[in-house]
């Protein structure tokens, strides 16, 4: 006999868990069926920035609503996402001020507190720093980064309070379609029937969607990144930086740390059930090498710890949220590795697009997965280049 349900959502990372969230508020029951348990693929893996800097305005409004989230999160969901404020710095080669400058105005237009410095003023803010390779950078004080794992759970926690449920070590086997519609899923653990089945499998979404017989073009992606014991003098913490210049970003971490995330040199195409427990080899003397160059007084820190995880791309770096195939089936995924700071934001659109028919908290008309066949690949107004090299 199968378990019913209003939606079933494949996916237990934090857009699964932020739509479960945002269909419960709507008075809908939806079931969350995962592989493995809470945020065991990307997003337990995510490094977790909450920023709004990016060269395509969707994302940036979408990161802007998600923001107001992340800074009311026991008030707008409940629980602890884990919010810090570092700010954020965004740096650009001297090539591509102008994009920079278009960008921060566009940011501007929406609202976002985000501001123009000068090297100089990088250099009061973080003195340890070395900004001789750029004379001007973004600045959003109010910045910073979150708990991705936290903020999953406090979703399906409050999505769970509202009538959704989790099941957690249960494997999607095959999606059920009748007349045209989805009708259910088949599982590790039975089946589940609904009109509404949401793809939400991350790295391995492509093969969610063959199941319903779609062909989704997304790819796996692998990151790896370092964690460093700061020494003592490099102070409590440092502003959360992205870094085009040396193809890199980094943040703070608790307990003196630092992040070290590379964008250059991240495998596409292979498994993702890949070993993540280490980096991969050479991963952490590039690190070194990258993260010493912006902040030489890290030379006298210390490797604490490195792993490596696996994520969805798409051909544009940009998310895949829309319906496709089937009715009722829906895809929420390709998020490139950026999609964690968004994910608020995008839980809400996507319930109102299933709800609705139409997303109005932003316009995500333009990220449906019909791009791809039209051959009409997303770029910014004002880019940086892919994200990832």
């Amino acid at each position: 006999m199968s378990t019913t349900a209003d939606a079933l959502i494949i996916g237990g990372g934090v857009h699964g868990a932020s739509l479960a969230f945002h269909l419960a508020e709507r008075g809908v029951k939806a079931i969350v069926l995962e592989r493995k348990t809470v945020a065991a693929g990307a997003t337990g893996r995510s490094s977790g920035l909450v920023r709004m800097h990016y060269d395509l305005e969707i994302e940036s409004r979408l990161a802007w609503v998600s923001f107001q989230y992340f800074i009311n999160w026991n008030e707008r969901v409940g629980g602890d996402c884990g919010f810090t404020r570092t700010g954020f710095i965004q740096l650009v080669p001297p090539e591509l001020e102008e994009h920079l400058k278009a960008n921060v105005a566009m940011h501007q237009r929406i609202g976002i507190p985000a501001l123009l410095i000068t090297a100089d003023d990088v250099k009061r803010l973080a003195p340890h720093y070395r900004v001789d390779d750029f004379n001007i950078a973004a600045y959003e004080p109010e910045s910073g980064y979150a708990d991705p794992t936290a903020t999953a759970t406090a979703f399906l926690n409050a999505a769970r309070e509202r009538g959704a449920r989790l099941i957690q070590e249960c494997t999607v086997t095959g999606i059920r379609v009748a007349s045209g519609k989805v009708i259910g899923v088949e599982t590790s653990q039975g089946d589940f029937s609904a009109p509404i089945v949401v793809n939400a499998a991350g790295a391995w979404a492509a093969d969610i969607a063959k199941m319903a017989g779609v062909t989704l073009p997304v790819d796996t992606w692998r990151h790896d990144v370092m964690f460093v014991q700061r020494p003592t003098e490099m102070g409590p913490g440092h502003p959360t930086v992205i870094d085009n210049i040396l193809s890199m970003y980094f943040r703070p971490e608790t307990g003196r740390l630092t992040l070290v995330g590379l964008e250059d040199d991240n495998p596409i195409g292979e498994s993702p059930e890949g070993y993540t427990d280490r980096a991969r080899p050479g991963f952490v003397e590039r690190a070194i090498e990258r993260i010493t160059r912006r902040v030489p007084i890290l030379e006298r820190g210390a490797v604490h710890s490195h792993h490596g995880g696996y994520d969805g791309i798409s051909p544009d770096q940009r998310p895949i949220l829309g319906q496709i195939g089937p009715e009722g089936f829906y895809v929420q995924c390709g998020f490139s590795g950026t999609g964690f700071k968004i994910s608020p934001a995008v839980g809400a659109c996507m319930a109102e697009l299933i709800l609705d028919g139409k997303a109005t908290t932003v316009d995500i008309s333009s990220l449906a997965p019909q791009r791809f066949e039209r051959g009409e690949l997303i770029r910014g107004e004002h880019p940086y280049g892919d994200i990832w090299h």
